[in-house]
């Protein structure tokens, strides 16, 4: 019987960290990040629906799409990251459960699906369990303005384009605390999935 745990947290809340842990342990993870960004590869229906909504201006000289210009376009403005979202969340969903399919056929025990919007999207139904990696609003600032070289208010606005983490608290089933070392947020993670049987 496999337990899938989805995975979630805020930019910058260290989720990836913990990602690290589990796949140096041999765990399944699949991360929503990456299936986004395959999804709009050329080729597929989401990249081509996305040049029709956005047009010719967010691609790269090679005709990729640059995730930089488009990012600066919806991080700022509402409506436009509704449009983007309505045509890469059901491309990602869609890749994340083919995914998880196949490795609940193959008997795999642990399947952790690295889902950032896991709340904001009500993907709740994809998994058994929800673990959220959890900081404070302070140190997420300053660790997403040191790690993406963000101006303050520019850090800031990506920040508040989410939920906040203090209230995703409440609708995980377990959180772990990531304000510590990284020794720290191990145990935490290794206790949780002791906890539920997982491991």
């Amino acid at each position: 019987m496999s337990i899938v745990v989805g995975l979630t947290g805020g930019i910058a809340s260290g989720k990836s960290t913990v990602s690290s842990i589990l796949i140096e342990k041999g765990i399944t993870v699949f991360d929503a990040d990456i299936e986004a960004r395959l999804a709009v590869e050329k080729g597929e229906e989401a990249y081509y629906e996305i040049i029709s909504q956005f047009g010719e201006e967010v691609l790269h000289v090679d005709e990729s799409i640059d995730r930089g210009k488009l990012g600066s376009i919806i991080f700022h403005n509402q409506e436009k990251r509704f449009v983007l979202n309505n045509i890469v969340h059901p491309a990602v969903r869609k890749r994340m459960i083919m995914k998880k399919e196949k490795a609940v056929a193959d008997g795999e025990k642990l399947i952790i699906m690295d889902i950032p919007l896991l709340f904001e999207s009500k993907l709740t139904f994809l998994v058994d369990r929800t673990l959220l990696v959890y900081v404070d609003e302070t140190i997420q600032l300053e660790r997403l303005m040191e790690r993406n070289h963000l101006s303050k208010e520019d850090a800031i606005a990506r920040i508040h384009s989410q939920m906040p983490l203090k209230e995703k608290i409440q609708l995980a089933d377990a959180v772990i605390n990531n304000n510590g070392t990284i020794e720290e947020t191990k145990k935490q993670l290794l206790d949780i999935l002791t906890n539920w049987n997982a491991l």
